[in-house]
């Protein structure tokens, strides 16, 4: 992979058009106990250049089959553009801090164990619960939840470039396209959507915040013919 040329072009009303030969996954949400792991699922094709569906609707998932053009889907992309920094709430704990920008994908990752992500902040200073605490956040793929030091450092790693197609079976339904390692995310209109560590976009065709996940797939019961 050349991490130089990697970068997805969303087509108005259309496709997630994938370059530079980025690893593609699928991965499984499996509960475990109280808490949630990413387990892998089949193995995909991989190409240099690829093609993912946005509509919901195609006929070879997680691939795009021109099934847009047959239903008139409409794509707009209605989330706001303005950094993660400008738009999160900041969450003051004992000795992390948390950031929230609410913009949930349902992956339930913020739920372990020992309590949500957000307790476990106001808990951290206990060891066990301040890593528990940056583990789930850093596990929040949709980007949602970031743990931070006082002074301001990100406590995450920083993921590898790859997409991952998400199963949810616990919930009886497919669930969203991760997009790991500040790949470049350009619009419809070619306007560069800020690079993060990692994001969720949506598949079911049925986000109001798109392209990004909203959870509607899990409360429209979204399902794939795989």
């Amino acid at each position: 992979m050349n991490k130089n040329k990697a970068r997805i072009k969303i087509i108005k009303d259309g496709a997630y058009c994938v370059f530079g030969a980025i690893p593609l996954k699928e991965k499984i949400i499996t509960p475990v106990g109280a808490h949630y792991e990413y387990r892998e699922g089949r193995e995909l094709p991989q190409s240099e250049n690829y093609s993912l569906c946005r509509c919901g609707q195609t006929k070879t998932p997680p691939f795009c089959d021109g099934y847009h053009q047959e239903i008139d889907f409409d794509g707009t992309e209605t989330a706001a553009r303005d950094s993660y920094e400008a738009r999160a709430e900041l969450l003051k704990g004992k000795e992390i801090d948390l950031m929230d920008d609410h913009r949930c994908a349902y992956l339930r990752f913020c739920h372990t164990e020992k309590g949500t992500t957000w307790n476990l902040i106001e808990e951290s200073d206990k060891k066990e619960k301040k890593e528990l605490a940056k583990k789930s956040a850093e596990e929040c793929l949709a980007g949602r939840l970031t743990a931070v030091s006082k002074s301001g450092e990100i406590l995450e790693k920083d993921f590898e470039p790859a997409v991952e197609v998400l199963q949810d079976p616990e919930k009886d339904c497919s669930s969203a396209i991760i997009v790991k390692g500040n790949i470049e995310i350009e619009a419809a209109d070619g306007e560069i959507y800020e690079t993060r560590n990692s994001v969720a976009l949506c598949r079911c065709g049925k986000s109001e915040n798109k392209p990004f996940c909203d959870c509607t797939h899990y409360h429209n019961g979204f399902k794939t013919d795989d």
